[in-house]
């Protein structure tokens, strides 16, 4: 009885080898007047960002949200203040626009805590609307944004 395996081997590493000499013989071709003016805009980062202050309530729920989730915590931040912009556009201006900002939170377990966080231009789901990303120093139990929440900042 023949070997199937080795047939089968054989026929995908021919089938392989000839889907490659078909696609490198394809020429390369621009993109016509129809793809390029079709849905292919881009984004086009304005840098409309909104302050500061109206990321708050995003931050507080999704603070409650990822404790209650991921960590089985009844953590939540029970009231922010003195929240300001440490930094818009600390790049290059061709880089997406985040406003960088920090606040201090008052957690339930009684501890003050300071928050960093940022307002990303398109930066939500599937790039509609604004997105933010925060991190709660001393909370950062996986060390997503390394030690005391460093890369959280500019």
């Amino acid at each position: 009885m023949r070997d199937l395996s080795l047939s089968f081997k054989t026929l995908g590493a021919a089938c392989g080898a000839l889907l490659g000499v078909v696609v490198a013989a394809a020429p390369a071709r621009a993109a016509n007047p129809l793809e390029l003016n079709f849905w292919l805009s881009g984004p086009k980062y304005d840098g409309r960002v909104a302050p500061c202050e109206a990321a708050v309530s995003t931050v507080v729920h999704d603070f409650g949200e990822k404790e209650r989730t991921f960590w089985n915590s009844s953590l939540t931040i029970t009231g922010m203040s003195n929240v300001h912009e440490i930094a818009f556009r600390p790049w290059q201006s061709d880089n997406i626009p985040r406003r960088y900002c920090t606040g201090t939170a008052m957690v339930s377990d009684g501890k003050v805590r300071t928050v960093n966080f940022s307002i990303i231009e398109d930066g939500g789901f599937a790039g509609y609307d604004q997105g933010v990303e925060f991190c709660v120093v001393g909370l950062d139990r996986n060390w997503a944004y390394g030690p005391g929440c460093r890369s959280a900042k500019p």
